[in-house]
C-alpha cells in the first residue's frame, strides 16, 4: 500500500491530474496517433527503396567463389608466405577445386559455384572482394554485419531503415527475415533493441510452406473482420487507459502497434505469401520446390509490395561453414543457391524492379586460403573461418553493375586495396537508401546511438 506521502506529494498529485485530462483527450489521441511505419522523409534522393539480403551464413569462401588466385594453385600442398591469424591453426595452401572463368563485357571473375548468376548478370554486379570484420567468430561476425556491433544487442540495419524511414505498404511488416529455422545468433540478426518493437524484423520459418503455416494464426476463423475491429478498438483503449496512468512504456507501445499489424496483414498477407499464385514458370525459374528457391520468390512479392527490407538467411544455423569436404560440400550448396539467386535478378529486371532494389549476397566473413588442420590431424579438406578478408555482391538499387571494387592479397589470405569494413558496407547502404548515416541516430540511456557508431565511410566509388 502507498504511504500518505507517496500519495500527497507533488509529483504523485500532479501525475493523478495529467492521467485525468489525458483520459478525457484519449478518444482524440488514439484517433491521430501517428502510424511508427508511415512513410518518413529520408535525407536526400534515394536510388533504392528496398533491400534484399541474401544472407549465406556460414562464411562463403571467396577463393572458391568470386575472388579468383590462380597463385594458390602454385602453391598448392605448400606452406603459404604469409598467414593470418584466425580461430583454429591452418597449414598448407589449398588451392581451389573449383573452375574460374570470367564473365560478361565486365571479365569478372567467377568460379562455377556461381555460374548461372555470373553468366546472366555479371555486368549488373558489383564485387566488393576487399570486405573485412573484427573476428573469426560465427556469433560475434554475423551480429556485426546484421546490427553494426558485434558484441551487444543493437538494432539490425533492417530495424534502423524502418525506423528512419517507415514503410510503403501499412497492411506488411516493413522488415522480414525469413529463414527455414534459425541463424548463429538467431533473433539478434533482426532485433529492434532500444528502437521501438514495431521495427524489429518480423521472422518466418520457411520451413513451413503453406500461408498459414508460413505466418501462426494469420486467420481468424471465429470473428469477422468487422468484430475483430471492435473487439480491437476496445483492447486499444483499455491500453492506452494502462499507459497513460504510468510512464512512457516501450514494450507497451510496440505491443499495441503490432496487435494493429497483425490486424492489417490478414487483409493482405495471404496474398503475398502465397506463391501458388505466380505463373509455373515464374516458380520453376525460382526452382520454388526448394525452400530458398520459394523464399527468394517470397522476397520479391514483398518488395514489390512495399516491404522496406528482406532478409533470406539461406538454411539453417550455418551451412556455407566448409570446415571439411570443401568440394563436395560448396557445390552442394551453389546448387542450392545458384539458380535461386539468378532468378531474383532476372525477375526483378523484367518487372523493373531492380533499379529501386539493392540486392545483396554475401555472410560474415569468408575462408583461409590454407587448409584447416583437423582435430587429432589428418589431411585438411576445408578452410577455417577468415574475417581478414572476403567478398560482398550487390546488384541494382544504385550501384555501379560489372564493377570490382579493392582486393585481397595474391592468396585471398587478407584484404589489401581499398578496405572495407562492415561499418562502410552499412554507411553505403544507408547513403543508397537517402540515409545519412551519421543523421540517422536514437538517444538511448543518455546518448545518442546509429548503426555505424563513429565509424564507417560511404563507397562513393561504387555508387552510380
Amino acid at each position: 500500500m502507498s504511504s500518505m506521502n507517496e500519495l500527497y506529494s507533488r509529483r504523485a498529485t500532479l501525475q493523478r491530474f495529467g492521467t485525468g485530462l489525458g483520459l478525457i483527450t484519449l478518444p482524440d489521441l488514439l484517433d491521430a496517433a501517428p502510424n511508427p511505419l508511415a512513410i518518413k522523409q529520408s535525407h536526400f534522393k534515394p536510388k533504392a527503396k528496398h533491400i534484399i539480403h541474401v544472407y549465406l551464413n556460414g562464411g562463403p569462401s571467396q577463393v572458391d567463389t568470386w575472388d579468383y588466385k590462380p597463385r594458390l594453385k602454385e602453391f598448392g600442398g605448400k606452406p603459404l608466405p604469409v598467414s593470418h591469424p584466425t580461430e583454429r591453426e591452418v597449414g598448407v595452401a589449398l588451392p581451389s577445386p573449383f573452375k574460374f572463368r570470367q564473365y560478361g563485357e565486365s571479365g569478372i571473375w567467377c568460379s562455377e559455384v556461381f555460374q548461372k548468376t555470373a553468366a546472366k548478370h555479371a555486368d549488373k554486379i558489383c564485387v566488393i572482394k576487399s570486405m573485412y570484420a573484427n573476428t573469426p567468430n560465427h556469433e560475434q561476425s554475423m551480429r556485426l554485419m546484421n546490427t553494426g556491433d558485434e558484441r551487444l544487442s543493437r538494432p539490425s540495419y533492417g530495424a534502423w531503415l524502418t525506423y528512419g524511414l517507415g514503410t510503403e505498404n501499412q497492411n506488411l511488416p516493413g522488415y522480414v527475415a525469413m529463414c527455414p529455422g534459425l541463424p548463429v545468433a538467431d533473433s539478434s540478426n533482426w532485433r529492434s533493441s532500444f528502437l521501438p518493437g514495431i521495427y524489429q524484423g518480423t521472422y518466418l520459418d520457411t520451413r513451413n510452406e503453406t500461408v498459414e503455416t508460413l505466418i501462426a494464426n494469420i486467420k481468424n476463423s471465429r470473428l469477422s473482420p468487422e468484430t475483430q475491429r471492435q473487439q480491437l478498438n476496445l483492447l486499444v483503449k483499455l491500453n492506452r487507459d494502462h499507459q497513460l496512468a504510468r510512464t512512457d512504456d516501450p514494450n507497451l507501445e510496440a505491443r499495441i502497434q503490432s496487435f494493429e499489424l497483425a490486424y492489417r496483414m490478414q487483409m493482405e498477407a495471404t496474398d503475398a505469401f502465397d506463391i501458388s499464385r505466380e505463373t509455373q514458370a515464374t516458380q520453376d525459374l525460382y526452382r520454388a520446390s526448394t525452400v530458398h528457391g520459394r523464399q527468394l520468390l517470397i522476397a520479391r512479392r514483398l518488395i514489390e509490395r512495399g516491404v522496406r527490407v528482406v532478409q533470406c538467411f539461406h538454411g539453417d544455423v550455418q551451412p556455407w561453414d566448409t570446415h571439411g569436404d570443401l568440394a563436395n560440400g560448396l557445390r552442394n550448396l551453389g546448387s542450392q543457391a545458384d539458380a535461386p539467386v539468378a532468378a531474383l535478378l532476372t525477375d526483378l529486371e523484367q518487372r523493373g524492379l531492380l533499379n529501386d532494389t539493392l540486392v545483396i549476397c554475401g555472410g560474415e566473413f569468408g575462408r583461409t586460403p590454407a587448409t584447416e588442420i583437423p582435430i587429432g590431424g589428418g589431411i585438411g579438406t576445408g578452410r577455417d573461418h577468415n574475417h581478414h578478408g572476403f567478398t560482398v555482391w550487390l546488384a541494382g538499387g544504385g550501384v555501379k553493375g560489372g564493377y570490382s571494387y579493392g582486393n585481397t592479397d595474391e592468396f585471398g589470405y587478407r584484404a589489401i586495396e581499398k578496405r572495407t569494413h562492415v561499418h562502410d558496407l552499412h554507411a553505403t547502404m544507408l547513403k543508397l537508401m537517402g540515409i545519412d548515416h551519421t543523421k540517422l541516430t536514437y538517444r538511448h540511456s543518455g546518448r545518442d546511438f546509429r548503426l555505424t557508431d563513429v565509424h564507417g565511410h560511404v563507397i562513393d566509388e561504387i555508387i552510380a
